[in-house]
């Protein structure tokens, strides 16, 4: 199933500008940047159980105008992989969400978090000019691909090859970082490359949390804070995977009922509050003919996995009554909605907040 429309790229840009995510200026810069000519010859959908080569020009086109991401590399670029997504061309709401969070002015430096195709550069060298955007991206097929891309249709930002987590200090200070990959934490270089008043827009995806867009303004003390805006699904940073966990011990498996449905800690706002109150515990899910089913893990050992009112949990702890609690806790704080929590951070690491800046759920770990 796609979510394209009936005449291609104008009609997704429309579709978005309606949406409220273009306002006049990002709507011109869209129509001038159609999204095809960045995508590779070879290039995937998502589906729920893998990713689908695109064979057919009519089933690609209609992926590339739907409001959906495009796959463009499984495996790292290595041939013999299991087929897992490595990078991909955004959806495009996401985009013009992230974009519309920056607020640049004409006159801003930008430095972009992976370029993968070189379609956001392209978006921002059409606002800004080519010599204010700046763009890294660490795998060099992807780079070069990118690269040719925007000559070919007319641009030439700044681009490197390398690691963005470190940056680009050579050419720092800039008025915007814009990371398009998933980080675990906002690193320091960040926040010491920006200047005062800028503002770093990134998704955040740690254990508990199911990703999400947060939007810092940079300090003149030297830390960055902000509030979350909404869910964010990237594919990581390489430097900022999950690290696998201790394996299960099946042999300690506990059975009992709950009152807690798994699909009520679906919710941003719970997985930011919860994962403050439980460092450390990955949660997942996925839906089945029994309804929604949740794993969680630490990296101790224990697990606990729920489903249609029954609980398993293995280990050392009670993961499960764990989670029981902190959502106990988040309905006694009235059920906040993930914009009413933000996060902090500065070169010692940082701190989830709620509701403002001085009111500290817990320290975030770098």
């Amino acid at each position: 199933m796609t979510t394209a429309q009936l005449g291609g790229h104008a009609a997704l840009v429309q579709q978005l500008h309606e949406r409220g995510l273009l306002d006049d200026t990002w709507r011109r810069v869209w129509d001038a940047v159609p999204r095809e000519p960045f995508i590779p010859a070879r290039a995937w959908r998502q589906d729920p159980n893998g990713c689908t080569p695109l064979t057919s020009p009519a089933d690609r086109l209609a992926l590339i105008h739907a409001d959906e991401p495009v796959v463009i590399q499984l495996d790292d670029g290595a041939e013999d992989g299991p087929g897992i997504a490595t990078s991909s061309n955004s959806q495009p709401s996401m985009v013009a969400r992230s974009l519309g969070l920056l607020q640049i002015e004409d006159d801003a430096r930008v430095l972009e978090i992976g370029t993968a195709t070189g379609h956001v550069a392209a978006l921002l060298s059409e606002h800004l000019g080519s010599d204010q955007v700046f763009s890294i991206e660490l795998d060099p097929v992807l780079a070069a691909h990118a690269e040719a891309a925007l000559h070919t249709a007319g641009y030439r930002p700044n681009l490197r090859c390398g690691d963005g987590e470190a940056g680009w200090p050579g050419v720092a200070p800039f008025d915007a970082i814009l990371a398009t990959c998933a980080l675990r934490h906002v690193p320091a270089a960040y926040v010491d490359q920006m200047r005062p008043g800028g503002l770093i827009v990134a998704p955040l995806a740690r254990e508990f949390w199911s990703g999400a867009l947060v939007q810092l303004t940079v300090q003149e003390s030297g830390t960055a804070s902000g509030r979350f805006h909404g869910g964010a699904s990237y594919m990581p940073m390489r430097s900022h995977r999950a690290s696998e966990g201790a394996p299960v011990d099946s042999g300690t498996a506990r059975c009992r009922q709950t009152r807690l449905s798994a699909s009520a800690i679906l919710h941003l706002g719970f997985a930011l509050y919860a994962g403050a109150r439980l460092p450390g515990v990955r949660l997942w899910h996925s839906q089945g003919s029994a309804g929604v089913q949740v794993w969680a893990q630490h990296s101790d050992g224990s697990a606990a996995t729920a489903v249609a009112g029954d609980v398993w949990e293995y280990g050392p702890r009670h993961l499960w009554s764990e989670i029981e609690a902190a959502h106990r806790g988040y309905v006694d704080l009235g059920s906040p909605a993930s914009e009413s929590f933000g996060l902090t951070v500065g070169r010692e690491g940082g701190y989830l907040w709620l509701h403002a800046p001085d009111n500290v759920l817990a320290p975030v770990a770098v």
